[in-house]
């Protein structure tokens, strides 16, 4: 049976969506403050997070921030009241996986959790003993790891998949709607820049120590990892 923590300070909006998940054969805790959820996530084994961004104690995008860099794989769907663009760019950046935006069908959310186990378990079919391979770059996909000349480089797991879209397309030109929609699951918006910012991102770990450049910018088109 699954287990998901849902850190969310309206205990009737907790309450509800610990019941549908129970229904739906889930094991739920719920935490009604920051600091207590960002702790439970942290000490216990759960398979996903419901994380709100409005909290006492400690925001959303602090807890994200920390639960990410210690469980990188650990599936975060954010659930707030915010839906402006940047308030969804600043949750993806912190490193959540999906953002729903208050009032929302407890329907939709069911299905957003069941498409990030999905994605999961992909991955996980996916990675055994397959490693990529392009130039002095390795991407090993059953352990997670990336090295370059032989040396480990440290990435979240939306960095991760990011890199490995584009080595899957290797020699392709990939376009940031694409992107948009295979790594974060979201349809493009061309207000938000959160593409452009995990490029970056890449860019400062995989390519900017090493020779040859291999993250490329096509103008108008989009990215393409390829030896220039």
């Amino acid at each position: 049976m699954k287990s998901i923590l849902i850190v969310e300070d309206d205990r009737r909006i907790a309450q509800n969506i610990s019941r549908g998940l129970t229904e739906e054969g889930y094991r739920t805790e719920v935490a009604y403050e920051g600091y207590n959820g960002r702790d439970l996530a942290l000490r216990e084994s759960f398979d996903l997070l419901i994380l709100d961004i409005n909290l006492p104690g400690l925001n959303g995008y602090e807890i994200c921030r920390n639960v990410r860099a210690e469980k990188p794989h650990l599936p975060i769907i954010m659930l707030t009241a915010l839906g402006e663009i940047e308030d969804k760019v600043e949750g993806l950046q912190r490193g959540a996986d999906d953002y729903l935006v208050k009032p929302f069908d407890f329907r939709e959310l069911n299905a957003r959790i069941a498409a990030c186990f999905r994605r999961l378990e992909l991955l996980g079919n996916q990675a055994t003993d397959e490693v990529l391979r392009i130039a002095n770059l390795e991407i090993n996909i059953s352990t997670k790891q990336v090295r370059r000349d032989n040396i480990p480089i440290d990435l979240t797991a939306r960095e991760f998949a990011l890199l490995e879209y584009l080595a899957r397309n290797r020699g392709r030109v990939v376009s940031k709607m694409d992107l948009a929609e295979k790594v974060w699951s979201l349809n493009f918006d061309p207000g938000t820049n959160v593409v452009e910012v995990y490029i970056n991102y890449l860019r400062k770990k995989v390519d900017r120590d090493f020779d040859p450049k291999l993250i490329h910018t096509r103008a108008g088109m989009g990215y393409i990892l390829k030896v220039d």
